[in-house]
């Protein structure tokens, strides 16, 4: 089995542009994409060719007591590539966590689960 590969981190700050701006220019990395994203915020990808860090912010960020999406600082989630996205659900799977928001999407697929401490992880493929 190929070891699966750490993709991205996806964090809430107050301004994604300013954020992603202060990375280029700190570590050389560049915006991947950029764009709307879930609960009507916007989201800046900012990394390398390979990895990068998702920025995430609301429109109005004043819910500190909800879920992650909703808290400046906090980690959404962790993303890691894999190339046999059905292989690696069937192993999350028999480990007894169970996986959800299944989606297909320009560029490829993915799911989510929640480990043992709450953490959501995204499982991602591009084949």
């Amino acid at each position: 089995m190929k070891p699966a590969l750490f993709e991205h981190v996806n964090v809430t700050v107050s301004d994604p542009k300013k954020t992603a701006a202060m990375l280029v220019d700190l570590f050389g990395w560049h915006v991947r994409w950029e764009g709307p994203a879930k609960y009507d915020g916007y989201t800046v990808h900012v990394g390398t060719d390979d990895e990068y860090i998702a920025l995430y912010a609301l429109p109005k960020q004043d819910r500190m007591d909800e879920e992650s999406y909703y808290r400046t600082g906090a980690v959404n989630h962790f993303g890691i590539l894999v190339e046999d996205l059905d292989a690696a659900e069937q192993r999350i799977l028999k480990s007894g966590l169970k996986t959800h928001s299944h989606q297909t999407y320009d560029p490829g697929s993915r799911f989510y689960f929640h480990d043992h401490d709450g953490i959501e992880w995204e499982v991602v493929s591009y084949v």
